[in-house]
């Protein structure tokens, strides 16, 4: 499967923006493939002000995050691949979701059963399917309590 990142970062901002929010985006200043001011970045992260009014030309893709930022009335474009996103968050409550900056999320190909919460493996979707079959369905009923 595909990398979930892309696809939770898109929502969060748009969630964040939708909630009349100021989103800040942190990346890994450190990943070999960031094009960012370096002067601006502290502890190995780099804070942007993501909001429509503090950038141009967002893009967010399955591969990379690029936008132009201005920085003391400098204009600079940045871009960096999904991997080095670190957060992204409202400003005003801490809101949204936080990455491992080491988590590899995509998937290697490898079909794992799943488990039910009480840790017993579950059946097959046929083999619950026939085994309802032979039960019974009860009408659900209703009453007004007063």
């Amino acid at each position: 499967m595909l990398s979930n990142r892309p696809y939770l970062l898109r929502a969060f901002h748009d969630w964040i923006v939708d909630s009349a929010c100021t989103p800040i985006l942190v990346l890994d200043a450190n990943h070999p493939r960031c094009k960012i001011p370096e002067e601006y970045a502290e502890g190995g992260e780099i804070v942007f002000n993501i909001a429509p009014s503090a950038i141009r030309d967002l893009s967010i893709s399955n591969e990379w995050v690029e936008f132009k930022a201005s920085f003391t009335g400098v204009i600079h474009i940045i871009s960096a691949p999904i991997k080095a996103v670190l957060a992204v968050y409202a400003e005003e409550n801490g809101e949204g979701i936080f990455f491992d900056a080491d988590e590899d999320d995509t998937d290697d190909g490898e079909v794992v059963q799943l488990r039910s919460i009480d840790g017993s493996a579950t059946a097959p979707l046929e083999e619950r399917i026939a085994a309802s079959e032979g039960v019974a369905r009860v009408k659900p009923s209703l009453r007004l309590v007063e």
